[in-house]
């Protein structure tokens, strides 16, 4: 069955070269193949300001954003795709996704104190891709995968997303021509079929 897949790719730099920019490029190319619809947010080169105040943050985002977010809330299928940077996700990211969750997108306030928010993003998945420097298992069980769980059990888990599949590529530096092949096979495979 055919759904449609929002892709962010969230290298903060829009130089073609990085990684992160062929797997979101391989995943695409495999969604595409199998029939899927696929939007695009490309992070890299955007400029998105910060969020300064809960004022802000109760009306909705400026343009672009406002536009771009539009392509989070019609997709089945979210890819969040990002190089950990200081233990975390680049900050132009980080600044796109509070924007965009701006006048509850993510999650609508409920009508009192009490009552929990109402979940915007029910009914879609998602999956999250993350490089690094160092080896996914100190990434995983040194670091205890900080960026990942933030995302996975905040923004994305506390709006609806579900289910959710995450992959970490560690020691980025090293990876043979070899491997990095296997890489772009896996993310068209995964691709494909829209998980």
């Amino acid at each position: 069955m055919s759904k449609k897949i929002c892709i962010i790719d969230g290298h903060p730099d829009a130089n073609p070269d990085h990684l992160i920019h062929a797997l979101c490029n391989a995943y695409e190319a495999g969604a595409v193949e199998e029939g899927h619809q696929v939007s695009r947010i490309n992070v890299g080169g955007m400029d998105v300001p910060f969020l300064n105040s809960q004022d802000e943050f109760d009306t909705p985002p400026p343009e672009p954003i406002l536009s771009l977010r539009e392509q989070i809330g019609v997709a089945d299928h979210l890819v969040i795709a990002f190089p950990l940077w200081m233990g975390g996700m680049p900050a132009r990211l980080k600044a796109f996704l509070e924007q965009a969750a701006r006048a509850g997108f993510f999650l609508k306030p409920g009508q009192s104190d009490h009552e929990w928010p109402e979940r915007m993003m029910k009914g879609k998945s998602a999956r999250i891709i993350i490089t690094m420097g160092m080896p996914d298992l100190m990434y995983r069980f040194g670091m205890d995968a900080g960026a990942l769980k933030a995302l996975e059990r905040g923004v994305l888990g506390l709006s609806g997303f579900k289910p959710m599949h995450h992959t970490i590529i560690g020691s980025v530096g090293a990876l043979t021509e070899s491997k990095i092949e296997s890489w772009m096979t896996f993310m068209k495979e995964i691709g494909g079929e829209a998980v």
